[in-house]
């Protein structure tokens, strides 16, 4: 007789699961289950590790694409070949064993398509794929939920679309990777340059949009402006104002004051218009997975990433629901047990709160815009935040403030505008009182607004009050557009549509939400990092002399454009709406990398001279062991540029602790010896100053002479 098999992601979901069981019992690589309140025979929890399942390497399809060449270009397989990891085959072989033996699969992954795609490839391999298959479909790892999701279990034959929309991204990633980063790295190896260019469906039109702010923050140039600002003194106190408009130049600020025979220094004027309003700001969205790393990054500096792994480790311990949402919206269920949890969130967070919506509003809930998740939203499970590490604590306080703000009043204000009339030129000022805080009071003053300047509070006026107005002239210059943050990244990622001047483009961009997913944008920013294409200094991201050359060589191709990232997800979609097929897809594919095949040798050759230049930037010396060669920068070491005919002379970028120096390397190739270079590290403890020396083509460190008895140099 067979038995269940419910196979989980990772080994901690496959622990919670069995945490929701009566009778389990831990085995290698498995747990042995019970509990016929759920099954009428025997059931097994195992899991994978992630992907135990993945694509082969292109030396397995044919040997030929072992080797890097452009004459064994385009990498086409006629049908994809899978292999299971070296380092995962034990755990793979204990699910193929317990796959084989049942009657019935539970796929438990993650409920998404990415999880749909982990579980349906390790079956796949493990030859399981014509068995019965349920699928659990949960976003919290809470008992009651996992209990709930178990009695409510989804024919698994609605979730085959899914898994092939995201084979479907799998295969075309890989299609495109291989052949773009293997033709971009030769091509440009040709021209001089060194180490690999990884190219890729998602990653290049993000790393494009790094580069088009990148250039225009170089490309700036800052304009002067004139403004007109009046010191305003009334009866009740003083307060600011300024004229609208700006000037060009100083000469243009004074002509208007002459036009209205206003002189600079100390008018008379008249309070012409006052006017107040009572406004309000409704408490912000709930989160999405975005929104969060984008508020975690602004407020704690904390990489899209990181903000990924937390939200993760919260879910995991049943804190949090699950993080890899794109709605900021919930259902009339998940409103009513935060409601009936409210003085328990309040008791956590130790803050009280006048609930003064009691009731569901649609900003908030709305069934219609949650599909497969829901916001990210605390679960009943209350934390004990003395032990979470302080990045737990930060993001679990943020969600369940956000959380609790939508039951909160209206931040309420009084706003007051004043114009100041100055024979017929008008100065206005704008400022206001706080009336009622409301939900503002749950972010301790670390609220959504704490970096845009607060109005000032004006003094009590009247209209027709006479006043003084001195007046000044003030020069100001303009400002280059910021750099983007990582948490803005992500925002820019997915709104990447609005640069976008092709209507119809930026309609498809709008139905996918721009470049890549709510789950993938976190990953592609660190793929970014890894590849040394970008850098982050004090949060803002910047792009680097490789990623630079990357950009300028596919500028105008569709590889750096979000639009062709708009018209694969928005088809990649279909196909998981059982709308489109994976074989039309795959042939899109196969002929957009012929193109790029043909194109890219023609795109290279146009941006030769900027190549030529980069590789002359590039070199710090010649090469002191063949002599006709030259010594550039080769990633981590510094390499001569005949190491293809056999030359393997090279220079290490850091030594004894320390990093050398562009300058001292291009002194110790010249001069063969640097000036002192202090600080390397002795192998206990301290440091010591050297100079560096070429010693028989080889590096190596000469000491300071020694003065004085003591030896002090």
């Amino acid at each position: 007789m067979g038995y269940v098999l419910i196979l989980a992601e990772k080994p901690s979901q496959g622990k919670a699961y069995a945490g929701a069981f009566k009778n389990t019992s831990r085995k290698d690589g498995y747990i042995e289950v019970d509990d016929n309140r759920f099954f009428n025979t025997k059931a097994f929890i195992t899991w994978g590790f992630g992907h135990l399942v993945e694509l082969a390497a292109p030396a397995q399809y044919e040997d030929k694409w072992n080797d890097w060449t452009l004459e064994h270009l385009p990498i086409l397989p006629k049908q994809f070949k899978f292999q299971v990891s070296k380092d995962k085959r034990k755990q793979f072989n204990v699910v193929k064993k317990l796959l084989a033996g049942a009657n019935e699969i539970i796929v438990a992954t993650d409920p998404d398509r990415e999880g749909e795609n982990i579980a349906r490839s390790i079956i796949q391999m493990a030859g399981a794929s014509k068995k019965l298959t349920k699928r659990l479909w949960i976003n919290s790892l809470e008992v009651d939920k996992i209990q709930e999701g178990f009695r409510d279990l989804k024919n698994g034959d609605n979730y085959v679309s899914l898994y092939k929309e995201a084979q479907t991204r799998q295969y075309s990633d890989w299609l495109v990777g291989m052949n773009a980063s293997r033709l971009y790295t030769l091509l440009l190896q040709q021209k001089g340059l060194r180490g690999a260019y990884s190219v890729g469906r998602v990653q290049t039109p993000t790393l494009s949009l790094i580069y088009k702010r990148d250039q225009q923050i170089k490309e700036f140039k800052p304009k002067p402006f004139y403004e007109l600002n009046g010191d305003i003194t009334v009866n009740n106190g003083e307060f600011k104002a300024k004229y609208n408009d700006r000037f060009d130049n100083k000469k243009e600020a004074l002509d208007k004051l002459i036009e209205y025979g206003v002189s600079k220094g100390e008018n008379k004027g008249l309070i012409s218009s006052v006017e107040k309003r009572l406004k309000k700001s409704n408490s912000p969205k709930l989160h999405s997975l975005s929104t969060l790393q984008t508020a975690a990054n602004k407020r704690w500096k904390y990489s899209p990433s990181d903000v990924l792994k937390i939200v993760q480790n919260l879910y995991e311990k049943k804190l949090l629901s699950y993080p890899r949402t794109d709605t900021k919206h919930i259902t009339e269920s998940e409103f009513n047990y935060v409601k009936n949890n409210l003085e328990a969130y309040q008791k956590c967070l130790g803050i009280e709160i006048d609930v003064v919506y009691p009731h569901a509003r649609k900003r908030y809930v709305d069934c219609s815009k949650v599909q497969e998740h829901y916001a990210i939203i605390p679960t009943k499970q209350i934390a004990e935040l003395s032990n979470l590490s302080d990045k737990e604590k930060n993001i679990y306080v943020e969600v369940v403030s956000t959380t609790l703000a939508m039951f909160a009043g209206d931040y309420q204000y009084e706003e007051t505008r004043v114009d100041v009339n100055v024979q017929g030129l008008l100065f206005h000022a704008k400022g206001k009182v706080e009336i009622n805080k409301g939900w503002k009071t749950l972010f301790n003053g670390n609220n959504k607004e704490k970096n845009k300047k607060e109005e000032p509070v004006l003094p009590a006026v009247s209209e027709n009050e006479l006043c003084i107005v001195y007046i000044a002239t003030k020069e100001g210059t303009t400002k280059p557009p910021k750099a983007y943050t990582e948490g803005g990244l992500i925002q820019v990622m997915k709104r990447a549509g609005k640069e976008i001047e092709n209507e119809e483009s930026k309609e498809m961009l709008k139905k996918v939400e721009g470049i890549g997913t709510e789950a993938t944008r976190a990953s592609i920013i660190e793929v970014l990092k890894h590849q040394k294409y970008i850098e982050i200094k004090k949060n803002d991201v910047h792009i680097t002399e490789k990623g630079q050359t990357l950009c300028k060589v596919i500028e105008d191709t569709l590889l750096a454009s979000p639009e062709m990232t708009a018209k694969w997800e928005e088809y990649l979609s279909k196909i998981g709406r059982n709308e489109g097929t994976q074989e039309k897809f795959l042939d899109t594919i196969d002929r957009f990398v012929l193109s790029m095949i043909e194109d890219a040798p023609k795109t290279v050759e146009k941006n030769k001279e900027m190549l030529k230049e980069n590789v002359q930037t590039n070199m710090v010396g010649n090469c002191p062991s063949c002599e006709d060669g030259s010594v550039g920068d080769k990633g981590k070491f510094y390499g001569c540029s005949n190491y293809s005919s056999g030359c393997a002379f090279s220079l290490p970028k850091k030594w004894a602790g320390k990093t050398i120096s562009k300058k001292d390397i291009k002194k110790l190739l010249s001069d063969h010896k640097t000036g002192i270079i202090k600080g390397f590290k002795k192998k206990k403890s301290g440091t010591f100053d050297a100079y560096l020396v070429m010693n028989e083509g080889k590096m190596a460190m000469e000491f300071p002479k020694r003065i004085g008895k003591k030896g002090v140099s």
